[in-house]
C-alpha cells in the first residue's frame, strides 16, 4: 500500500507543478502584450520626428530637394508636413549637332521649279517641273538672297520658295552659272528671320563632322537633317555642261558621306558650328555605291554669288573661240585636216573665231591648234578652261603657242570678258 501511496503523492506533486507553470505562462503573455502595446505607442509618437529629419524621405530617394513651408506668423517651420506637387522630368538631349542644326535650319528652304503647262492645261497655268533646296545667305533691306544649284531652276518659267514656316513665295532669278552649277534667287525679306553664316571651307579637315540639311523628295520631307563626316576636302569631278558627253570642266568639291538624296541639291552642308561650308550639289547614284556625295566649297561659292548678284552672270576672261580637244577627233585628222607634225598629240583646235573677239584681233584662225599658253602646256579643253577661269584675268595679255599648217607659231592677245563659249 505504501507503494500506491507514494505514486499518488507523485501525481499530486506533478499536478501542483503544472498549475504553477500555467500561471507563469499566463503572466508572461500578459507582460508581452503590455510591452508590445507600449512599443507601438512609442513608434507612433516618433514617426513625425523621423520624417521631419528626412530619414525616409521620398524626395531624398529621387535626388530632389524638399520644399520647406514656413509659418509666417511664428517665423518658424510649420509642424504640418509639406505637400509636394507631381512634376515632369525632361531629359536634355542637346548636343553640338542639334545646336548646329538650330543655328541654320530656318535658313534652308525648298525650291520649286515650274514651267508652262502643255496642251492639256489652260494658258498661263504652270506645272511642277522639279524640286530642290536652297540656303538664305543674305538679307538686305526688303530683299533676301538665296543660293541654290543652277540645275534645280534651269529652264523654269517660274520659281517658288518654301520657307521654314511653311509659307510659299515667288522668287526672282537674279543670276545663274552653269559652269559651277550655282544660281542666286531673290525673295522678299518680310518673313525671313534666319540667315546662314559662311564658314571657311579651306580650314576643313578630313574626318570632321558634316551635317546636310535639305528637302529630299520635295515638300513632304522638308528640313531633313543627315549627319556624316568630310570624306575628302579636295575632289575633282568631271562636269559636262553642254550635254555632249565630253568633260567641259572639272569641279573642285568636298566629299561627304552624309546622305544626299534627290531634292537635297542646293541645300546646306554645315560644320559643327552651324556654319555653311558647302552647297550640296551631286552624288554618285549607283546601286553598288553608298555614302558618296559632293558639295561646292563655301570659298568657291562666295565670289560666284558676288558676281551673280552684281551682273547676273560670272565674268570670266575669254579668248573668243569655240574649241575641241585633239582626243575628240580621229587621229587621221591630225595630219590630213589640221596638218600637225608627227609627235604633236595633245592640244585644242579652234572650230570658229567670234567676230570682234580677242582671238580675231590676234589673227587666230579656224583649225589652229593651241598647245601652250604662257609656256603652260594645254593638253585639252579642260586645261584651257582651267587656265582661263583659275589663273587668267580679264584684260590680261597672254602668249599663245599654236600650230598652223604644220608650223609652230606664237602670238599675244589681251583677254576679253565673259562668254558662254568654251574659250
Amino acid at each position: 500500500m505504501a507503494h500506491f501511496k507514494d505514486y499518488e503523492n507523485q501525481e499530486n506533486h506533478v499536478e501542483e507543478e503544472q498549475k504553477h507553470h500555467g500561471k507563469d505562462r499566463k503572466r508572461a503573455g500578459f507582460t508581452g502584450f503590455i510591452g508590445a502595446l507600449i512599443g507601438a505607442i512609442i513608434v507612433a509618437a516618433a514617426m513625425p520626428l523621423v520624417y521631419s529629419d528626412n530619414m525616409f524621405s521620398t524626395d531624398a530617394a529621387n535626388n530632389t530637394e524638399e520644399t520647406e513651408t514656413t509659418d509666417m506668423n511664428t517665423g518658424g517651420q510649420s509642424s504640418e508636413p509639406a505637400v509636394e506637387e507631381m512634376s515632369t522630368q525632361s531629359v536634355s538631349v542637346s548636343s553640338e549637332v542639334t545646336s548646329a542644326v538650330n543655328e541654320v535650319s530656318d535658313a534652308v528652304v525648298g525650291i520649286f521649279s515650274l514651267q508652262q503647262g502643255g496642251l492639256m492645261q489652260e494658258q498661263g497655268e504652270n506645272q511642277a517641273q522639279g524640286a530642290g533646296s536652297g540656303v538664305i545667305y543674305k538679307k538686305e533691306g526688303d530683299s533676301a538672297f538665296i543660293v541654290t544649284n543652277n540645275h534645280v531652276i534651269d529652264g523654269a518659267s517660274r520659281v517658288e520658295v518654301g520657307l521654314s514656316n511653311d509659307q510659299r513665295v515667288e522668287a526672282e532669278i537674279v543670276g545663274t552659272d552653269a559652269l559651277t552649277d550655282l544660281a542666286v534667287l531673290r525673295i522678299s525679306s518680310e518673313n525671313v528671320d534666319t540667315v546662314a553664316e559662311f564658314g571657311d571651307s579651306d580650314a576643313l579637315s578630313t574626318g570632321e563632322p558634316a551635317i546636310a540639311i535639305g528637302n529630299p523628295l520635295g515638300e513632304n520631307l522638308n528640313g531633313t537633317v543627315t549627319q556624316g563626316i568630310i570624306s575628302s576636302v579636295d575632289r575633282s569631278i568631271p562636269v559636262d555642261t553642254n550635254g555632249d558627253g565630253q568633260t567641259d570642266w572639272n569641279s573642285d568639291v568636298l566629299q561627304t558621306d552624309a546622305a544626299i538624296n534627290p531634292g537635297n541639291s542646293g541645300g546646306a552642308l554645315v560644320n559643327i558650328e552651324g556654319q555653311l561650308i558647302g552647297i550640296n550639289s551631286m552624288k554618285i547614284a549607283q546601286s553598288a555605291v553608298e555614302g558618296i556625295g559632293f558639295a561646292i566649297p563655301s570659298n568657291t561659292v562666295k565670289p560666284i554669288l558676288e558676281d551673280l548678284e552684281a551682273n547676273g552672270q560670272v565674268e570670266r576672261p575669254q579668248l573668243g573661240v569655240t574649241i575641241g580637244s585633239l582626243s575628240e577627233v580621229p587621229s587621221y585628222h591630225w595630219q590630213e585636216t589640221l596638218n600637225l607634225p608627227e609627235g604633236v598629240e595633245q592640244g585644242v583646235f579652234i572650230n570658229s573665231v567670234q567676230p570682234g573677239s580677242a582671238a580675231e584681233s590676234a589673227e587666230l584662225q579656224q583649225y589652229d591648234v593651241i598647245t601652250a599658253i604662257n609656256g603652260q602646256e594645254i593638253a585639252d579643253g579642260h586645261d584651257l578652261r582651267g587656265f582661263l577661269y583659275n589663273d587668267a584675268k580679264i584684260d590680261e595679255t597672254i602668249e599663245i603657242t599654236f600650230y598652223r599648217n604644220g608650223e609652230q607659231q606664237t602670238t599675244e592677245l589681251t583677254l576679253g570678258e565673259t562668254g558662254t563659249q568654251a574659250g
